[in-house]
């Protein structure tokens, strides 16, 4: 089972990736995830750019989400909203299909108490109208984040080990679920 994780910021030791990087080592054995790697190289959405011949790093990501058989994206919250680079990566999917129906992972992260709900909720509003399938099971508002991180930026909180644990299952329920409806 190939995840593709998204990492909704370009800081590479981000609270966000680093909750993506713990999420790949505590994953189900069934389940490889892959960290996408090229928010920061995307051009900016126009649809002017989005006729038979898109930029390559365009294609390259739609063959991504294409060939996973789920998806997790993790948001940090910036002015009540997730970053603009995400949203960018979001815009290029619209006219391509490649998020129909697929089981995602809506997952935000603050270090406030709220958890970047805002970014949440606005996330999850955007995976809808692509008509992914967002996992009620496993979204996740990650609140105090800032807390949950040792030194090293690394996962330290084992209540949050658990809490993506849970979420990464019930992803892997819904792709299952998916695949035995298919066959």
């Amino acid at each position: 089972m190939n995840i593709l994780a998204v990492s909704g910021s370009l800081n590479p030791q981000s609270s966000n990736s680093a909750i993506l990087k713990h999420a790949a080592e505590i994953c189900p054995a069934e389940m490889n995830i892959i960290m996408y790697d090229g928010l920061d190289s995307l051009p900016h959405f126009s649809p002017d750019r989005d006729f038979e011949h898109s930029p390559l790093n365009v294609q390259q990501l739609r063959e991504q989400i294409k060939l996973a058989d789920g998806v997790i994206i993790c948001t940090p919250e910036y002015a009540f909203g997730m970053p603009g680079s995400l949203k960018n990566l979001l815009d290029w999917i619209v006219s391509s299909g490649e998020f129909v129906h697929k089981p995602v992972a809506a997952w935000s992260a603050s270090p406030l108490q709220t958890g970047g709900s805002k970014a949440h909720a606005w996330l999850v509003q955007v995976l809808n109208v692509l008509t992914a399938y967002v996992v009620p099971e496993s979204s996740l508002n990650i609140p105090f984040i800032k807390t949950r991180l040792d030194t090293n930026g690394l996962v330290s909180d084992p209540a949050l080990s658990t809490s993506l644990q849970s979420a990464l299952a019930a992803l892997a329920k819904a792709i299952n679920t998916k695949k035995d409806l298919v066959e």
